[in-house]
């Protein structure tokens, strides 16, 4: 199947502070040059904010990994969890047409999405509140037909049962998932034959249901303000900026961890003063570095042979003057400071370590960056 990007799309994308920090924490469960991992999990998120994933969100996120835009549009069109056009704003249906639920009646479950949704799938609904798929088997299949509908299955359905669902959901309620005929969970329809001693306990619902009900609303779209954001692989004190540092492995024995915690509470201590420090000396100490109108007659470097640097950061540096590997090469650390406030991504230039790389690409050297780089 062809997947393209939509033809109407946003003029830009960023991540909420909430989403960014994040994103920030998954990218730092990878090792240094191994960012890209991320990407995943970067698109997921970008589209759970969105509802759907747009061409500024995958240009936002190679930028933010490194990536060159067609890398992370290859991913975005090769998974189908990737919604490439508008859905609706209540819930985007995904009806299962698999064997099973087609035998059991997954067509009426479609004709019904044709006639209160759109005639064609990825149509939104005439009040934008709705679109709907037919997808492969999503493995609930003694329950069948079935859909899913935000982060919920919708199971047993009928046509009737199903059309009050999506009016139930236009009025601004959230149905409870699950079986819709009244299954506990997925024994035979006729009652159960084994484990009959559990019917009746007294739990409304099985484990799967009961979860979303206490939570409430399985159609809202994930924002990054539903639990604390943890992110343990992180060193105290190191924030969201930790992006590409490997994490130590647990300690082998309980007392070389009781040491291990003890050793880094008093490296945290040690090192509190003089990161404080340094963050109040790139607050003030900023300085613009000599910069060009155009590249030198001979042509301006590629600058994407610098680690982190992909097509729209090079595109970035030289509207701010820099076209040369020489002119990084030069920059004090108060022109970092000045550069890096001028950055999407702050702390890439020491992360990275330009500079380092700078001088000897500035003196026609190789780094092991660059050398991949060139296939």
């Amino acid at each position: 199947m062809l997947r393209r990007l939509h033809s109407e799309q946003p003029a830009s994308f960023e991540f909420t502070p909430a989403n960014l920090a994040w994103a920030e924490g998954q990218i730092a469960k990878y090792p240094e040059g191994r960012q890209q991992s991320a990407v995943i999990p970067l698109l997921w998120r970008a589209q759970e904010q969105e509802g759907w994933l747009t061409k500024p969100a995958i240009e936002y996120i190679a930028d933010m990994l490194g990536m060159a835009d067609i890398r992370v549009l290859e991913v975005a069109t090769f998974y189908f969890m990737f919604q490439l056009q508008p859905v609706g704003s209540v819930a985007h249906i995904q009806v299962c047409g698999t064997t099973t639920c087609m035998i059991c009646g997954s067509g009426d479950i479609i004709s019904v999405c044709k006639e209160k949704i759109a005639p064609k799938p990825h149509m939104l609904s005439a009040d934008g509140k709705f679109s709907w798929e037919e997808v492969e088997c999503l493995g609930a299949c003694a329950n069948a037909p079935m859909a899913q509908i935000g982060k919920d299955y919708y199971e047993d359905l009928t046509a009737e049962n199903f059309s009050k669902l999506l009016d139930d959901m236009a009025a601004g309620n959230v149905p409870v998932p699950g079986s819709q005929t009244g299954r506990y969970s997925s024994e035979p329809a006729g009652g159960p034959v084994v484990l009959a001693e559990y019917k009746g306990t007294g739990a409304q619902y099985n484990g799967s249901v009961q979860r979303a009900v206490d939570i409430g609303d399985g159609l809202k779209r994930i924002d990054g303000t539903e639990v604390p954001l943890l992110t343990p692989w992180i060193s105290k004190g190191a924030g969201h900026g930790g992006a590409g540092k490997s994490v130590p492995k647990p300690a082998p024995t309980p007392k070389s961890a009781v040491q291990q915690a003890a050793e880094k509470k008093a490296a945290e201590k040690a090192e509190a003063p003089k990161a404080e420090a340094a963050s109040v000396a790139v607050e003030v100490a900023e300085k613009k570095p000599r910069t060009m109108k155009a590249p030198r007659k001979a042509g301006a470097d590629d600058l994407k042979k610098l680690k982190g640097v992909g097509p729209k950061l090079e595109q970035t540096l030289n509207e701010l003057g820099f076209w040369h590997y020489d002119q990084v090469a030069k920059w004090t650390a108060e022109e970092i400071a000045w550069v890096d406030s001028r950055l999407k991504f702050k702390g890439r230039i020491e992360r990275d370590g330009w500079i380092e790389q700078a001088k000897i690409l500035a003196e026609g050297g190789e780094t092991e960056f660059s050398k991949r780089a060139k296939y």
